[in-house]
């Protein structure tokens, strides 16, 4: 292992879903949301159309699909940065010359199998156009970014940047190109190490995204479609946005939104603030929109790389349910067609138990309403997710529920979650 000390189921939607930006891959998941059972797949690459460059300033100040404007308050200087820097465009360009070695362009190369279609398989298709051949193979190449975590050659990037891929092939600014080896992704939070073998490497410093303000620089660097290096600049428009309201529910993470310009090929290429630490990795982008891009929290990409460098993979816990949040419009919706007759306006409704799940054999049914989980209050289906998520596998979890009125507490030992 590499020495890292040199550096720091259900939510109601009408949410588009995000798009994964690298070039030209997307990733399909499917997930019982919540703390349910996952199941991950890689669908065929396509193409995905850029969107145009938003304005730098744009403030999301509510939920997804509304907005308002308002000007980026000034930001008050780091103590380690002269005041007039701030007050310029000066600063992002020696940011960019200090920290854009550290960022590279990454090329992954996948063999896809093709399959004919059963119609033409048919004798009457066969009798007039003769056997179609079988088994044949195309290559699909994809394009994202990433940066530099050590000197000695270990890079973060997006899962779904290096999912299935054959070859990786790792870019420096400078010019130099190295073989990649995927050390370990976790489709859960999009989260993938790639090593190279290299020395003496440039680095860029972690932030600490616990303290992000909503209204604080971002600064994006990354290679959109092919252009490498590209450099945008916005402000962090709003933080803790869930899975759900991002529209990749099966994603164990909640995310930064941003309106520096995030496209296609900036997938796995660092967010930075004004003194050039990496708030965040770029990861997603939702269709048609302007102005709304997302990024993992670097403390979130920071646990699972260090588990991916000692282990290879990580163990994410699970119940095995799906979940929805009250209200009186999903009340009825549920009555009407489920025969649960929920009784209860608010709170976390279990929707389903999954069978043989750790929920199943700790006695959690359909109809019970979640109140309290490892000892903390739950209103929202994410505050679920995220308490089961620190959860220990295998430990006691208890678990506080209103059932048929009464109010009980069942002790629930997670497992971890199966990957397939």
């Amino acid at each position: 292992m590499k020495d890292r000390s040199n550096h720091n189921p259900v939510s109601v939607s009408s949410h588009q879903p995000a798009r994964w930006v690298h070039r030209t891959g997307q990733a399909f998941f499917l997930m019982l949301i919540g703390a349910g059972i996952a199941t991950a797949g890689t669908g065929a690459l396509e193409a995905i159309q850029s969107r145009p460059e938003s304005s730098p300033r744009t403030v999301t100040t509510s939920q997804l699909g509304t907005t308002t404007t308002a000007i980026a308050p000034t930001v008050s200087p780091a103590s380690d940065a002269p005041s007039d820097a701030l007050n310029s465009s000066s600063f992002v360009a020696q940011i960019v010359q200090e920290v854009g070695p550290a960022v590279v362009r990454i090329d992954a190369t996948r063999t896809v199998a093709t399959q004919v279609p059963d119609v033409f398989r048919s004798p009457n298709f066969r009798q007039f156009f003769g056997n179609l051949p079988e088994g044949q193979e195309r290559t699909e190449q994809g394009l994202g970014s990433g940066f530099i975590l050590s000197e000695d050659g270990q890079i973060l990037t997006n899962a779904h940047v290096v999912d299935g891929a054959d070859t990786v092939q790792v870019t420096l600014k400078d010019g130099r190109t190295f073989e990649g080896q995927v050390i370990g992704a976790d489709p859960f939070t999009d989260v993938a190490v790639i090593d190279i073998e290299a020395a003496d490497l440039p680095t860029i410093e972690l932030s600490d995204s616990d303290q992000l303000l909503p209204g604080e620089w971002a600064i994006a660097i990354g290679n959109p479609l092919g252009l490498d290096n590209t450099v945008t600049v916005g402000i962090v428009s709003a933080t803790g946005r869930s899975s759900g309201q991002v529209g990749v529910a099966d994603k164990r993470v909640n995310f930064i939104q941003t309106d520096a310009a995030i496209n296609p090929g900036n997938s796995g290429g660092p967010l930075l603030n004004e003194r050039g630490e990496v708030i965040g990795m770029n990861t997603a982008i939702i269709q048609n929109a302007q102005g709304i891009g997302f990024a993992i929290p670097i403390n979130s990409v920071e646990r699972i790389a260090d588990q991916l460098i000692a282990t290879g993979k990580v163990d994410h816990p699970y119940l095995g349910i799906r979940m929805v949040a009250l209200d009186t419009q999903t009340r009825t919706a549920i009555n009407r067609e489920t025969n649960l007759n929920v009784q209860d306006e608010t709170g976390i409704l279990v929707v389903e138990v999954m069978p043989n799940s750790p929920a199943n054999q700790a006695g959690l049914r359909p109809g019970d309403i979640l109140l309290n989980v490892g000892g903390q209050d739950v209103t929202k289906a994410d505050e679920v997710q995220q308490r089961v998520e620190a959860a220990p596998i295998g430990e006691d979890l208890p678990i506080q529920i209103r059932r048929n009125g009464q109010i009980q507490t069942i002790t629930v030992q997670p497992a971890a979650l199966p990957v397939s």
